[in-house]
């Protein structure tokens, strides 16, 4: 009898872990870091939950605990105040966050959405047919919903005068409900998001108008692997390796649908499988499978297009230009692009 099964024997409650438990043993010696995902577990971010139940961090030679969280705006404090080490959020508020904040170091070293899911939607039978149609309605979402946030920034590029759009201010629970009952004209969001909870309270996706930002002119990208500068001068191998098993992760998920959606269910048994593939393709359609990506692969950025998204945040939120794309974007610790093709 092994060591290793001498252990698990001696031990039920090595016994009872999850399924990850067993590879604490492998990982012992190897650096640990701290995860920190954007919401719940779901497919968008499933693919650090597959890296981390298939073994891929310890493959790649790091210990990684990978944590559920509150939106993609709570990453980069978390990143900064060193409770986390890298997360993964969406890249837009990062910037805003490091042009707030330019001791924070805040750095993105990879970009795994060559699109961002931000959107506004309406009524298909309503009176919104284009984005100038929303000047005089009302739009609801939370004030720290990035759709809203940025929608100043998407006006500015549709040609839609901002100030004359009305926000309601709402908890997210309440914010598709007032476009189905008519107490909103609209909403702003992730697509991924507000396209299936309206499909889900009885607002089918042919009844629903969805105008994509990028679609009319704010061209931002969106998800990414987040770090800070800090941690990567002390840890650059760690940063590395589990950007590495990240990327890793990230491609199974496009490879294996149906062994995503098993591991999101191990991860948590309530996961709605079918909610959750639906969310998959749509996220893979609108926002990961782009031209650049099906010819050069994952993070393959262009660094003038993310300078000038960068710009468009920044006068979102009535910055100073401060921010390069080089501050914001670190592409040196991104594995060989053969391992980033899709």
């Amino acid at each position: 009898m092994s060591v290793s099964r001498r252990i698990l024997l001696a031990s039920p409650a090595l016994l009872a872990a999850p399924l990850a438990a067993p590879g604490v043993l492998r990982a012992q010696g190897n650096p640990r870091v701290r995860i920190q995902l954007d919401w719940a577990f779901q497919a968008p971010n499933a693919f650090a939950v597959v890296a981390r139940e298939k073994g891929f961090f310890l493959d790649a030679g790091v210990d990684a605990v990978v944590s559920p969280g509150q939106g993609s705006g709570a990453v980069p404090p978390a990143l900064a105040s060193g409770t986390h080490d890298m997360g993964y959020a969406d890249l837009n508020p990062a910037i805003r966050f490091l042009a707030q904040n330019p001791d924070s170091g805040l750095v993105a070293v990879a970009i795994l959405h060559d699109r961002s899911p931000l959107c506004a939607i309406v009524r298909a039978d309503g009176p919104v047919r284009a984005p100038k149609d929303l000047e005089g309605r009302r739009l609801a979402a939370p004030e720290f919903d990035a759709g809203r946030q940025l929608f100043p920034a998407f006006a500015k590029a549709a040609g839609v005068d901002a100030s004359k759009v009305n926000f309601i201010s709402v908890s997210p629970a309440l914010r598709e409900p007032m476009l189905v009952r008519r107490e909103a004209d609209g909403v702003t969001g992730f697509v991924t998001t507000s396209a299936l909870a309206l499909k889900g309270i009885g607002l089918d996706h042919p009844q629903q108008r969805v105008m994509m930002y990028y679609d009319h002119g704010l061209d931002l990208f969106g998800g990414a692997i987040l770090t800070t500068r800090r941690f990567i001068q002390a840890n650059p191998e760690a940063v590395r390796r589990a950007t590495a098993a990240l990327v890793r992760g990230f491609r199974e998920t496009l490879r294996d649908e149906a062994g995503m959606m098993a591991t999101l269910r191990q991860a948590d048994p309530l996961t709605d499988v079918a909610l959750e593939t639906e969310r998959h393709r749509m996220n893979l359609a609108r926002v990961i499978m782009t031209d650049n990506v099906r010819a050069n692969g994952i993070s393959n950025v262009d660094m003038a297009r993310l300078q000038r998204g960068v710009t468009a945040v920044e006068e979102a939120y009535n910055l100073p230009p401060r921010v390069q794309a080089a501050q914001i974007y670190d592409a040196s610790f991104l594995p060989p692009a053969a391992d980033r093709r899709i």
